[in-house]
């Protein structure tokens, strides 16, 4: 979904009380400029491959006409996680809404905000506003290819499934013998050029594959992602983010049939955090904004250690305030902001 960004222009101050709305309005109020500051959403995308074996109509004659012992007869799917990303999105925190308030002696031109109401940018612009990660569609390949299309004559008059697979068997040791002597030159009517070479062997290794698949059968790939979203207010110790069998695949964290795949998020404290006291006594006059603290994140399961990252999150840390005279009529200052933390990028 589209997130269309609000750029505000003003002439106001910024004021560190909370806004006083019974309903959060992001943009311009009578009293100015309501925003809010984030929490940190992590959001964890996993990718998974299904193999699909689909054995050959014919595979149980295929050692007898093409000598081709390992033919397996009994259809198979499996599943395989191929990766585990993670990354982070701000989710506005109904406890930390704050006011721009208009005020003659401080010029501000420029604030920028996201949709919900998130900063973004002041004095600057942001080219496109994050969007949160979205779970993709599944994408199949198909490698099937219809051996019928390559019935000749006498394919098609077989009356029994051995005299059909002796028929299409004899068919692929011709096509090889074809190839061999078009590559030799052994043909009366040789292709004239390179390219009609190519597309002429292209043409016979299509058939040859196609009847292979008779007694060899063929894999589909299915290609599937999901994206899982935690906001954590404190530690998180082996939690079951979610289970994977190498069977079905994704399935709910209930679900004992899927090995249970944990996550663990540990607060670094990188951030001072202020005293009960010293919050009660402090004054946010300024713009307010998030000092993110680092912590661990760790995905892993019994059998696999899946990602280890470091990642700043809002609702760790603490706030901090930009003084008004950082926006006065003698300095433009510039200030993009992370939406996912709340917290400062680019202060110039």
């Amino acid at each position: 979904m589209f997130r269309k960004s609000i750029i505000v222009l003003t002439s106001f101050v910024f004021m560190g009380a909370h806004a006083q709305v019974s309903v959060f309005n992001p943009a311009v109020t009578a009293h100015g400029v309501n925003y809010i500051l984030p929490k940190t959403e992590l959001q964890v995308k996993v990718s998974a491959i299904k193999t699909i074996f689909v054995p050959g109509e014919y595979a149980r004659y295929a050692d007898r006409y093409l000598r081709l012992s390992e033919a397996r007869t009994e259809a198979e799917s499996s599943w395989k996680i191929t990766s585990v990303s993670a990354s982070t999105f701000g989710q506005p925190d109904t406890l930390k809404r704050y006011t721009v308030k208009a005020k003659d002696k401080n010029l501000l031109p420029k604030v920028q905000l996201t949709k919900s109401g998130l900063m973004m940018a002041i004095n600057t612009n942001v080219d496109s506003e994050p969007e949160a990660i979205k779970t993709e569609p599944d994408r199949a390949t198909n490698h099937r290819l219809d051996y019928r299309n390559y019935y000749n004559e006498e394919m098609l008059s077989a009356t029994s499934s051995s005299k059909l697979a002796e028929l299409m068997a004899q068919e692929i040791l011709d096509i090889r013998d074809s190839k061999n002597q078009i590559k030799r030159a052994q043909v009366e009517a040789m292709p004239k050029d390179g390219a009609s070479f190519k597309i002429c062997l292209d043409a016979l290794d299509q058939q040859e594959e196609a009847l292979l698949q008779a007694f060899l059968g063929y894999t589909d790939t299915v290609f599937c992602t999901r994206v899982y979203d935690v906001i954590p207010d404190k530690d998180i110790e082996k939690d079951v983010l979610f289970r994977f069998s190498k069977k079905l695949g994704y399935v709910d964290t209930d679900d004992l049939a899927g090995e249970p795949v944990y996550l663990n998020i540990t607060d670094k404290h990188t951030v001072t955090l202020p005293t009960e006291k010293e919050a009660a006594k402090r004054k946010l006059t300024g713009l307010v904004y998030n000092v993110p603290s680092m912590a661990d994140v760790h995905i892993w399961s019994d059998s696999s250690d899946y990602l280890k990252s470091e990642i700043p999150f809002a609702q760790f840390g603490t706030v901090d305030v930009l003084g008004p005279t950082t926006f006065g009529h003698e300095v433009t200052t510039k200030v993009t902001f992370d939406t996912a933390t709340g917290g400062v990028k680019v202060i110039e």
